[in-house]
């Protein structure tokens, strides 16, 4: 957030994080193929920071294990987040850096869908489709005042 910029949600809920999940050998083992499974999406973007609040989307439940689809044998990962408010003006940048997220954690072969929880935004169709056109999210990745907002957003503030 902006220097003197009220905030839409000067007041979130917060909520509980979920707790870590423990690694299994077969996991840890590099031999052993493991699949991408929705807990290990989850645990990559549960820690992204809101714009707006020192907080992580996950705490904001913007993010939820619920709402992460995943289907590793045809490469897919597909996701839904709930902005805090119906007319949060920062749901593009929100899914913009859950995208980003993914695609710099994620093998290439991976196809990558993110959107909003279908009736929880009031520009919903307008935000999916910016999400969802590859050269929109490439200008924007080319903008450097908007990838360094993405970048903070993907930096941990505190250990999660």
């Amino acid at each position: 957030m902006s220097g003197g910029t009220t905030l839409e949600n000067a007041n979130p809920v917060v909520f509980q994080r979920s707790g870590d999940r423990l690694l299994t050998s077969n996991e840890e083992d590099e031999d052993v193929h493991d699949p991408i499974d929705e807990r290990e999406i989850f645990d990559l973007i549960r820690s992204i920071s809101d714009p707006e609040h020192p907080l992580s989307l996950e705490e904001l439940n913007v993010v939820e294990q619920a709402r992460v689809k995943v289907s590793d044998a045809e490469s897919i990962v597909g996701i839904e987040f709930t902005p805090t408010i119906p007319h949060c003006s920062m749901a593009t940048l929100i899914g913009l850096s859950i995208k980003v997220k993914l695609l710099r954690s994620l093998p290439n072969r991976f196809k990558i869908d993110v959107h909003i929880t279908p009736g929880t935004h009031a520009s919903e169709e307008a935000v999916n489709k910016q999400l969802a056109d590859k050269e929109r999210v490439a200008a924007a990745l080319e903008n450097s005042s908007l990838l360094e907002v993405v970048n903070q957003c993907l930096t941990p503030t505190r250990s999660i």
